[in-house]
């Protein structure tokens, strides 16, 4: 495992932004260098595109590049409430742009899309049919985090989290690790306000949304360990991110797993491997595959830095 080699490959191959979070994390780089980056893929409706969600290259703004936004502003800590890149963020909600009035959602795919590279998971097909967590869930917990109460957004947010919750309970255990991923985001943003009146009117037992997302989580964790960083699947660091995570209690020993593990994954430029690809023949996703390396490689030392596994 070499800490110096993974530095080397991002400082050589990373964007801007991504370089930003490394230094964030590792090199006692600032929240507001971060915040710069990201604002150059917010357009001005307040929503992101230009390729923020690395497999989709569309430059208009889609709720899947806001979700990552606000994954990112989450990753570091959160920023003040009147920051204006989280105020173009409601404003981009607010418009219910990328949304599809029918089912009452942010929809997962646009139609233009399909005019950029992009993933085939990207591909825009047919309009949602039913209600989608994914990215729901954790932009409706974005709302309630940063919104204004007494706006109209901010009820909507409400809903939206009730929506989801019990979409949550009747289909649990959910097996989709992206959905579950944005439950997990939605708890962490409603665990501040878990005494409040507003939340208890939302989820009346967040006993029971921790319950269902430890099953959720303990199924979708591969125990077939030899796929580990080989092969598209869950792995503990999918779902659990630091040693204050409520699901680390009683998954320490697949933690650690991990952690022993992932010193033996790295490539002799420095990176990981992407258990991914396009399956489309668009060219960009060289170009792609290494912003992904540089975002696994922060990923994969930070998560041996939280469990005090990370030698340099």
């Amino acid at each position: 495992m070499d800490f110096i080699k993974g530095r080397e490959f991002i400082y050589r191959n990373a964007r801007p932004l991504d370089l930003a979070l490394w230094k964030f994390f590792f090199e006692n780089g600032s929240k507001e260098d971060v915040m710069e980056c990201l604002s150059f893929y917010q357009n001005e409706d307040g929503g992101f595109g230009h390729a923020l969600e690395d497999d989709v290259w569309n430059p208009a703004s889609i709720p899947i590049g806001t979700w990552k936004a606000t994954e990112i502003i989450a990753r570091i800590g959160g920023v003040n409430r009147n920051h204006p890149v989280v105020l173009g963020i409601l404003r981009y909600l607010e418009s219910k742009s990328g949304f599809d009035s029918k089912t009452e959602q942010w929809t997962y795919t646009i139609p233009s899309n399909n005019d950029y590279p992009h993933a085939i998971w990207w591909e825009h097909k047919d309009m949602p049919k039913e209600f989608n967590p994914n990215p729901n869930a954790a932009l409706a917990g974005f709302i309630a985090a940063y919104g204004d109460k007494k706006s109209e957004l901010y009820q909507f947010g409400l809903r939206m989290i009730r929506r989801s919750f019990d979409y949550m309970v009747d289909h649990c255990p959910i097996q989709d690790e992206h959905v579950i991923s944005c439950y997990i985001s939605l708890y962490n943003y409603l665990l501040p306000l878990k005494e409040s009146v507003i939340v208890e009117n939302i989820i009346a037992d967040m006993e029971t949304y921790r319950e269902c997302l430890c099953k959720m989580v303990d199924n979708m964790i591969c125990t077939d360990y030899e796929k580990w960083g080989k092969e598209y699947v869950s792995m503990p660091s999918t779902f659990i991110r630091s040693p204050e995570s409520f699901l680390y209690k009683g998954r320490e020993e697949l933690v650690a797993r991990e952690c022993e593990n992932i010193q033996t994954w790295q490539l002799p430029d420095g990176s990981f491997l992407v258990p991914w690809s396009w399956w489309t023949d668009y060219k960009e996703y060289e170009i792609a595959i290494n912003w992904w390396k540089s975002e696994i490689i922060t990923e994969k030392f930070l998560f041996l830095k939280q469990f005090g596994f990370l030698k340099n």
